[in-house]
């Protein structure tokens, strides 16, 4: 049964972002596709924040769209630009059209070409020569241009041979003579084989710059990952910053209102007192304008000394005091810490700066170091062997709280956590996870990492790596580790381990593993499960396309204690 064909035009595999083949392509929810850095550009410029829409229909997304490479589009697109690649190498080039020799005004389109007139005739002029040389060898040959290089110059014949053993096309005669016992082809046979040698370098250059392309492209998306990464941790360390400043400043205001209380409860009583001496004052005015409109002499003489005014001038707080200096002087002392905290941000960034710049030019060199190298490169993704090798990728992970499920207890510094049975009282976070016992590490990785983890117990541990935004309320599959798209985890016990992914599992038979060794390498997509032994002994390891940082996630099941290891 013949295969049905469809015709179909390179428009159709455009990007309408980039106006170029589709690489990487996409699907989103309202059918249109798109270059993955495409699309993902596009929605992070845009204008409105939380609205991820489409740049042809315009139809609006919320939430954002997980996005994964459609697989039957990219192996369509593949076929479709190998046989485009195919279709133009095997289609022979069009000559230029060949002019007959004959004609003398209007020159006609040539048929044929004698080898041995050197000629070129069109149909008419051909018929003429035929009629003339009637019974003479005069080969003709499809119309060409180029007849004396059809032709042996020692022997004038036509070169039908190639001579494989000196490497040039040969007649007859020369086989015979001076190219005796060499190993001769004809040359159709020749072309063939050295077109197909040339399709084939043609077809390895371009795998070898689609390889570069890919290489880049993987070499953008580390960067950025790593620049997210490093701006999380950024963020987080200076989040920690302003909240010791925010809590140094509600410890001076509560000083200062602790003073205020003190002098004001001061100054209240020694008002209340002089309020009383007023009254009294008053009262012994009122009695004194009594006796003064009395006409009795006597009476006013013999009363008089009872009306007695106290004139002392009353005790007033003194501003000297120190709540009033601790006043004065506050506001300077706040300038000097804010005048020195501003110093010293200048300073340690300066150096930070300094930092970045001599990692910038140490990378530099070493591109430019292996760019003049030869091909004897190690392959980015090769393979570690020993533990030593292990720990130079080593990242020191720190627990978050803010991520720990209520039945988690935190020890040694937030490196060990443990289930119990009692809730613990953390406060409220959208990034808790209500359900499942598990807490996430505070940093995004990307990149190469490696860490190890041990745990005890009989209630076995998870321990895998998800993406920042998996789900973290409910019990179910979504904000399970290891048992959705956005998490991969391996469940240890002591009968075994088991790899989780997307509702998928792998049973690995390799019990007693108490110390488990993670090894992420984003940039290759692999990631790799170790028990650390006196050997390292690979347990489990999976090749996929990470997309953004992912973050280390550990599942603690109760009665059990997980720890990190610092190496």
């Amino acid at each position: 049964m013949a295969a049905a064909t469809i015709s179909v035009d390179q428009e159709q595999f455009c990007c309408s972002v980039c106006l170029e083949t589709l690489r990487d392509p996409v699907t989103i929810p309202c059918g249109h596709s798109y270059c993955l850095d495409c699309i993902e550009d596009y929605w992070n410029r845009t204008k409105q924040k939380g609205q991820y829409s489409c740049p042809q229909c315009r139809q609006v997304f919320n939430p954002k769209p997980l996005l994964s490479r459609n697989t039957v589009l990219g192996e369509l697109l593949e076929k479709f630009q190998k046989s485009r690649f195919q279709a133009s190498a095997q289609q022979p080039e069009t000559p230029d059209e060949v002019k007959c020799s004959v004609c003398t005004l209007r020159k006609s389109k040539a048929a044929k070409s004698c080898l041995v007139c050197s000629e070129s005739y069109c149909v008419p002029h051909l018929k003429v020569h035929e009629e003339r040389f009637h019974g003479k060898a005069h080969q003709l040959i499809p119309a060409s241009d180029h007849l004396k290089e059809k032709l042996c110059p020692e022997h004038d014949k036509v070169l039908r041979l190639y001579c494989r053993t000196e490497q040039q096309c040969v007649c007859s005669q020369c086989v015979k003579d001076r190219h005796k016992g060499h190993e001769a082809v004809p040359v159709a046979e020749e072309r063939a084989t050295q077109q197909k040698k040339l399709q084939e370098t043609s077809l390895k250059s371009v795998q070898k710059w689609k390889d570069t392309e890919k290489e880049l492209r993987y070499i953008i998306k580390y960067i950025k990952h790593s620049a997210d990464a490093v701006v999380e941790e950024s963020e987080r360390i200076f989040s920690r910053l302003i909240r010791s400043i925010e809590k140094q400043s509600c410890e001076v205001k509560e000083l200062i209102r602790v003073q205020e209380r003190a002098a004001v409860s001061q100054a209240e009583e020694q008002l209340e007192k002089i309020q009383r001496e007023a009254a009294a004052a008053r009262r012994m005015d009122a009695e004194l304008e009594k006796f003064c409109r009395t006409q009795d002499h006597i009476h006013f003489l013999q009363n008089c000394r009872s009306i007695y005014f106290h004139v002392k001038t009353p005790e007033m707080p003194s501003t000297d005091a120190p709540q009033y200096l601790m006043y004065k002087t506050m506001r300077a002392s706040l300038a000097d810490l804010k005048s020195s905290l501003d110093e010293t941000l200048e300073r340690e960034f300066n150096r930070i700066s300094e930092k970045v710049l001599i990692m910038k030019e140490a990378c530099n060199k070493s591109s430019s170091e292996k760019s003049k190298a030869k091909d004897a490169d190690v392959p980015y993704n090769s393979e570690l062997k020993t533990r030593a090798d292990f720990l130079q990728y080593y990242n020191d992970l720190t627990l978050d709280p803010n991520t720990a499920n209520p039945y988690l207890c935190f020890s040694d510094s937030r490196r060990g956590v443990t289930t119990r049975l009692e809730p613990q009282p953390f406060p409220d976070h959208p990034d808790r996870f209500t359900s499942w016992a598990q807490v996430l590490c505070r940093a995004g990785m990307a990149g190469r990492c490696y860490w190890e983890v041990e745990w005890t117990g009989n209630g076995g541990v998870s321990v895998g790596v998800c993406y920042k935004h998996m789900s973290r309320s409910g019990g179910g599959s979504d904000s399970k580790l290891g048992h959705n798209s956005k998490s991969w985890s391996l469940d240890c016990s002591y009968a075994g381990c088991t790899f989780q992914h997307n509702k998928e599992s792998v049973t690995i038979a390799a019990p007693n593993c108490s110390r488990i060794g993670v090894y992420l390498d984003l940039r290759a997509g692999t990631l790799s499960f170790y028990n650390v032994a006196d050997a390292m002994v690979l347990l489990h390891k999976v090749k996929t396309t990470f997309t953004q940082p992912v973050y280390a996630g550990f599942w603690v099941g109760l009665g059990s204690t997980l720890k990190l290891c610092s190496l």
